[in-house]
């Protein structure tokens, strides 16, 4: 079955940049649209940006102007540029995968990210 794996995710200050990346393996399929969600402890998913597999990316807006999301098709792998973080950007990520042909989900397991203030 398809595995994401996220990985890049830790702790760090207010202010200081993180590049998060998600690699996907076993497709047998084409991927359309991969994404990055965020999730806090007792609160809903939210979409941080996703990106088509032609390269037109949508962000949400509290992180635009300040992330960006970028993938290499041929690798599977998805990426998140994050720069001027901010403790509100404190969350686990996830990382998505949607099948082409039926628009099926795939996740990842997540990883944390923590800016302290």
């Amino acid at each position: 079955q398809v595995q994401l794996v996220e990985s890049g995710g830790g702790v760090v200050q207010a202010g200081a940049s993180m590049r998060l990346s998600c690699a996907a393996s076993e497709v047998t399929f084409t991927i359309e649209t991969m994404g990055w969600y965020r999730q806090e402890p007792g609160k809903q998913r939210e979409l941080v940006a996703t990106i088509t597999r032609g390269g037109d990316a949508e962000y949400e807006d509290s992180v635009k102007g300040r992330f960006t999301i970028s993938r290499d098709n041929a690798k599977n792998t998805v990426y998140l540029q994050m720069n001027s973080l901010i403790p509100e950007d404190t969350a686990r990520y996830f990382c998505v995968a949607q099948r082409y042909d039926d628009y099926k989900d795939y996740w990842g397991q997540g990883t944390q990210v923590t800016v302290s203030s």
